[in-house]
Order: structure tokens, then sequence, then C-alpha cells
């Protein structure tokens, strides 16, 4: 983040002092840098709104001023607009007069019901895999995996892109971390050839669907690689469940590689618009989970109304249900109609489309601008893609009517050309 495009200050500035300051200095001069700089306003306003309601097709919001008008939702990753689903919500309700809202336990202990369990089946059902262990977060999930399955001597070899959370995994298992070049196998195979023999244990992760730009990894060759050089593969595919792939079970099945993905991993905070996360696979790497994945051994469970919510979410996905159809023929229209304009939404194949402006200026104002006509939209730049690549990330959702999607693109068309982020 820049101020007036002078260069003077960005985001790393106030990551640290390097042990020679107060630990609380960073914090003192962020806050100074927001109040001081139109700029860094200007962000922090596109950052600082609130719902004051469901995250639906047209919320309502709250801007940082005071100020309340309704918007075209372009910035939720409840996809399939499940949130809001009234068999999701009915069995949630009737969860919460049975269960209670929250569990009081943790899994192993008094914090397991018999909804928890049968939404494992499920989710293990929906892989094909023997097992599936429940997570409170998507982020702990991918934490408590990694750190749990790989220690000192092993190796976890990453897609550049993939998400922090695999990233702070990795760092917290002790393992050796080698990073490949976004989707790119031969750098991959570069990286798998050069590993000393002696190192057996090998985890290639990586993202199904990409969250910030929107792309599928390509996993039929990563499977062939791990094969051919003993590797074990787990793939998160937060983005990916529910939407990619024939019967919307993900980026494997996009690919082809259904059943050969050694760990499925991925959020039920997205797609199924509810909380937690997931890891299927064998049921002998579930059960070793269950004891060494400390995000899971030491967090209390699920709330059961949530689980209950998303045990219908699974039987909708299950019995494809759950919108798929109708969100793909609104990515389809607004991912062509911005093309169609000029803009350049990357190689996106998901309900994720990046707008990539590449000036974090123009990106801001465009943002705003958006908002403050009818459109909601995510702005992401630094440490999320680097600040030349900064962006609008916009979430399609199945909800959205054709009119809906006229008068995005007609908005983007005219703000677009006002910030001359097109012609």
């Amino acid at each position: 983040m820049t101020t007036e495009n002078n260069g003077q200050k960005v985001f790393e500035d106030f990551i640290g002092g390097g042990g020679q300051a107060d630990l609380f200095d960073k914090a003192g001069e962020l806050d100074a840098y927001f109040k001081g700089h139109s700029y860094a306003q200007s962000y922090g306003s596109a950052l600082g709104v609130q719902l004051l309601g469901a995250s639906s097709r047209q919320p309502e919001l709250l801007e940082a001023d005071g100020r309340r008008h309704e918007a075209l939702m372009l910035g939720s990753n409840s996809y399939l607009g499940l949130t809001t689903h009234p068999e999701v919500v009915a069995a949630s309700k009737a969860a919460c007069d049975k269960y209670g809202y929250g569990t009081g336990a943790v899994s192993l202990y008094a914090g397991t019901t018999d909804l928890h369990k049968r939404l494992e089946r499920a989710i293990a059902e929906f892989y094909g895999a023997e097992d599936a262990i429940l997570f409170p977060c998507g982020y702990s999930a991918n934490v408590g995996i990694i750190s749990a399955l790989c220690g000192p001597g092993d190796v976890v070899i990453n897609d550049a892109a993939n998400h922090a959370s695999i990233f702070d995994g990795c760092r917290l298992s002790g393992a050796d971390i080698k990073v490949y070049l976004h989707n790119n196998m031969r750098h991959l195979e570069k990286t798998l050839r050069a590993l000393p023999e002696a190192k057996k244990g090998r985890l290639i992760i990586t993202d199904g669907v990409f969250s910030m730009a929107g792309d599928l990894a390509p996993l039929g060759e990563i499977v062939a690689l791990a094969a051919r050089y003993g590797a074990r593969v787990m793939v998160d595919d937060a983005h990916g469940l529910g939407i990619v792939g024939p019967t919307g079970r993900g980026t494997a099945e996009q690919c082809g590689v259904a059943g050969k993905i050694d760990l499925s991993a991925g959020v039920l905070s997205k797609s199924p618009g509810g909380l937690g996360g997931y890891c299927a696979g064998s049921a002998a790497v579930v059960q070793y989970l269950r004891f060494y994945a400390r995000t899971y051994f030491f967090s209390t469970s699920l709330p059961a109304p949530v689980a209950a919510g998303l045990l219908e979410v699974f039987r909708l996905f299950t019995e494809d249900k759950a919108g798929r159809a109708q969100l793909w023929r609104n990515i389809d229209a607004l991912r062509s109609g911005l093309q169609a304009l000029g803009f350049d939404t990357g190689s996106s194949g998901s309900a994720v489309i990046p707008v990539i402006v590449g000036d974090e200026l123009r990106l801001v104002a465009l943002c705003n601008d958006l908002r403050e006509r009818g459109v909601y939209t995510n702005i992401v730049t630094y440490p999320a893609v680097r600040r030349k690549e900064c962006r609008l990330r916009l979430c399609v959702m199945s909800t959205l009517t054709p009119e809906d999607i006229a008068r995005i693109l007609a908005l983007f068309a005219e703000l677009g050309r006002k910030h001359g982020v097109i012609k």
C-alpha cells in the first residue's frame, strides 16, 4: 500500500523492528498512517463495511461513515447462496433447540455428537474416501493436517500460490519446505528430481482452485509426478467443493483423478456456507490426525447447529440440487462480459473471477465507486498478491439474476473507463 503514489510507505514497512523497537511501535505507526493519509483512509473505508443481514444476493451495507445502502453481492464465498437456503436454515434451527448453540468440549472428549459423525461420513462418501475428520475452521484444518503428518526430515512441496494456512502449517511442522512456480509442472518435476533419495517423507500440496486467481491446479500431472517420485498428494479444494467438476466433487473430479488424491482437504465456509474444515482420506490417516493434529485435539468442536446445516448442504451436493448449474450460467455470463469489455480476468475457471488492475490507487478508487453505486467487491493487494498484480476479486453467486449481471457489467464498463482500467 503506497501514499499518493509516492512510494513512501508499503505494508512491508509495518511488519516489525527487527528486535530494535517495542513490540507495539509498529501498530502505532500503522495507525498514524491510516489517520494521516487520504489513500490509506480510502483503503480503510473499502475494508470497513458491515453487513446488516445475511450475505445474500443484495444485502444492506453499513458504511464506515454510518450511511446505509444496498449492494449486489460479489464478495461472498457463499457461491451457491446456501447460507440462506430454507432447508439448511431449518435444520440448523432444529439442532439449536436440541443440542444448544455450542458443544462445550473438544471433539475427542464430549464435543462429538451424532450430527458430527454423520457429517464426517457424508464428507467421506462424497469423496469416495474411507473416513473424514472435522476441524473448527479451514485454517486450522491445513495447519493441523500438515503439522501432524510432516516433521523434521520430511519435505513439503508447495505451489507458490497456495493459501497462507498451508504455508503456516508447513512452517509449524518443521519439515523442509520447497516451493515451485505456480502451476509450473516442469519446475515441480525439477524440484522432485533434486530431492535426496533418503528423503522418503514427501508431500506435494496444492490448492485445487486458487483463491486469488480462480484458476485450477493441473492435478492430473501432479498425481502422475507424485507416483513417479514417491510423494503423497494433498489438495485443498476450498473453492472447488460443490462447484467444480461434472458433479461438483471438485478439482480432482474435473481433472479425472478422483480417488487418486491422498488427502482431500477443504473448508465448510465457502460454497457450503457454514463453518469448519475437513480432511478426507484413509481410515488410518484420519485416525492418526485425531490424535496428532493439535488444532483438532485442542479445539472445541463445531457447534451442532452448524453441523446440522452442513448435513443438509452435503445432501444437496450429493443430489446435485444446490444450484450449481445456475451458478455456472452466472459465472460464464459475467466472465465473458468482463472480457468483452477489455478487463483482464486472468485464467479463472471457477466462481472466483479476478479483475486485475495493477495500480493500487486505481484499484481502491474503482472498488469504492462500485460499492457506492451498488456493487460490493473484494479488494486484493499485498500481502495476498504482489502490488503490481492488485485486483478486485469477484465471487459469483448463483442467486444473481440476468438483470443483476447486466447491471454489474454496465457499471464496470462505466467505472472501468472512468478510472482508466479499460479504454
